[in-house]
C-alpha cells in the first residue's frame, strides 16, 4: 500500500494510536516494535478493541482486510506524518535545546493560541515516535503548529526536520546535556544546530537568543533572524525585574509580565514567547495575559506550598547546566532555612564524575540547612552531605524530619524520580 493510499484511510480515521491500552473506537493502530515489545502481537486485539485498521510489519497467520502490512511500521508512521504535514501551508515552529524547551513550547503555544488555532506537542512526545504522532494530530483548522524536538545524538534533529518541515525554529540553548550521545559541548551545538541547518537551507526564520554568542555564530546564513535578549541590539529586549518567588519580566518598550515561573533562568523562555507573539502580530496585552496565566506542571519549575514549607519542584530532568542554574537561583532566594535534595544526572558519559564533582563544589559555596544527594554518581564521590541511594530512601529521610518554614529545591534527572520525595 502506498502512502497516499494509506493517507486516504487516515483521512477517514484521523486518530492514531500506538498503545492498545489507550485505543478508542475508530483509531488507526500502528504496531511499533522495540527492544522489549512487539506491537504486531497485539494487532488482532487492537481490532477487537475497536481500531479501524492495524498497520503491521509482520504478516498475521490469518489474513484480515483490516490489517495493513508494510515494510516497516515506524518508517510508515513518519512518512504518513510528512504527507500530512505537506497538506498545510502554515507556520510550523520547531523548538529544541538542552534546557527549557518544554517550558518554551508551552509559553509559545499559549501566546500564539491567543490569536490563532494552534496545535502543539502534548507532554513530552518529542522523539521519533512522538513527533510524527504530534504532526498527525494537527487538524484541518490549524493556523499554527509548535513542535518540540528532543535529541541525544547527532543527526536526530536533522531526521525530525525531514518530516516536520519547519518554517521557523528556536534553539533555547546548548548546554551540557546528553554528553554521552553527543560526545562534547561542541557535539551538542552541532546536533542542536541541525535545526538551523534546515532553516538555512530552506529559507526559514530563526528566533535567536542574542545573549548567547554561540547562537549568533550558529545562526549565520539563515535568511531571517529575529533577535531577543537583554541587550539593546535585539528586536525584543527584556530583563528580570524580580524572581522571588516568581519571575517578573520587564519588556523594554512593553509590558511588565508577572509569571508563575520560578527562577530567573526562565527569562529567555519568556522573551522568546513575547518575540514569537509580536512577530505573528499578537497584541501585547494578549501576550501578557497568555504568559501570566500559564501555570507550570509536570515537575517543571513548580512552586508548591505544603505543611508550612515551600518546595521548588524541578524534577522532570537535570543536566549540569540546568542544575547549576537552579542551585544558583535557589541560593539567591531570601530564606532562613534552605534544603537541597538533588538526584544524580544521567547520560553524561565519561564526564559524569567530573560534572557531579563540580556540582558538589558549587553546593559548598553556599550555606544550607541540609543537603541530600541522591543516587547516580553522587554515590561514588566523597562529600560531606547526606547520601541516599534513591528517591525512596530520600523520601524516608524527609518523612523522619520535622521541617517547618523551610524552602526546598528538589531536582534530578528523570530516572531519579525525585518528585517521589514530595509525594511522600
Amino acid at each position: 500500500m502506498t502512502i497516499d493510499q494509506l493517507y486516504k484511510i487516515y483521512r477517514q480515521y484521523p486518530s492514531v494510536q500506538t498503545d492498545t491500552r489507550k485505543l478508542k473506537t475508530g483509531d488507526l493502530f500502528f504496531a511499533l516494535k522495540g527492544p522489549n515489545f512487539n506491537g504486531n502481537q497485539f494487532a488482532t486485539a487492537a481490532l477487537e478493541a475497536g481500531s479501524a485498521y492495524a498497520i503491521v510489519d509482520e504478516a498475521p497467520a490469518t489474513p484480515n482486510d483490516r490489517i495493513i502490512v508494510v515494510d516497516d511500521v515506524l518508517t510508515t508512521l513518519q512518512q504518513l506524518a510528512k504527507y500530512h504535514r505537506q497538506q498545510f501551508n502554515i507556520p510550523f515552529i520547531a523548538i529544541t535545546g538542552s534546557n527549557g524547551k518544554t517550558t518554551t513550547k508551552e509559553l509559545v503555544h499559549a501566546v500564539l493560541s491567543a490569536g490563532y488555532k494552534t496545535y502543539t506537542t502534548q507532554g513530552n512526545l518529542n522523539n521519533h515516535i512522538g513527533i510524527p504522532l504530534t504532526i498527525l494530530s494537527v487538524k484541518d483548522d490549524a493556523q499554527m503548529a509548535v513542535i518540540e524536538m528532543g535529541a541525544n545524538h547527532l543527526r536526530e534533529i536533522a531526521s525530525y526536520c525531514e518530516y516536520t518541515l519547519p518554517t521557523h525554529g528556536i534553539i533555547t540553548n546548548c548546554g551540557k546535556a546528553h554528553l554521552e550521545g553527543f560526545g562534547s559541548i561542541e557535539g551538542v551545538r552541532k546536533g542542536k544546530g541541525e535545526l538551523y541547518d534546515y532553516l538555512r537551507a530552506h529559507g526559514g526564520t530563526a528566533f535567536v537568543m542574542w545573549d548567547y554568542d554561540y547562537l549568533q555564530t550558529m545562526s549565520v546564513g539563515i535568511p531571517t533572524v529575529i533577535k531577543y535578549g537583554t541587550t539593546d541590539a535585539v528586536d525584543i529586549q527584556g530583563t528580570v525585574q524580580q524572581s522571588e518567588p516568581f519571575l517578573t519580566v520587564s519588556i523594554t518598550k512593553g509590558a511588565t509580565i508577572q509569571t508563575q515561573l520560578v527562577g530567573s533562568y526562565n527569562l529567555p523562555n519568556v522573551l522568546v514567547a513575547v518575540t514569537a507573539g509580536r512577530f505573528f502580530k499578537i497584541p501585547d496585552e494578549k501576550i501578557k495575559t497568555a504568559i501570566e496565566q500559564y501555570t507550570p506542571s509536570n515537575s517543571r519549575s513548580q512552586l508548591i506550598e505544603k505543611n508550612g514549607n515551600k518546595f521548588i519542584l524541578d524534577a522532570y530532568n537535570a543536566n549540569p547546566t540546568s542544575m547549576k542554574l537552579a542551585i544558583e537561583n535557589f541560593a539567591g532566594i531570601h530564606a532562613a532555612n534552605k534544603v537541597l535534595m538533588l538526584g544524580g544526572m544521567a547520560e553524561l558519559g565519561h564526564e559524569s564524575l567530573q560534572e557531579h564533582e563540580a556540582i558538589i563544589e558549587l553546593i559548598k559555596q553556599h550555606p544550607w540547612k541540609a543537603v541530600v544527594l541522591v543516587g547516580g554518581d553522587f554515590l561514588k564521590l566523597d562529600h560531606p552531605f547526606i547520601k541516599k541511594a534513591n528517591s525512596a530512601e530520600a523520601a524516608e529521610w524527609f518523612k523522619g524530619q520535622a521541617f517547618n518554614d523551610t524552602y526546598f529545591l528538589i531536582k534530578g534527572s528523570r530516572s531519579m524520580a525525585m518528585e517521589k520525595v514530595l509525594s511522600s
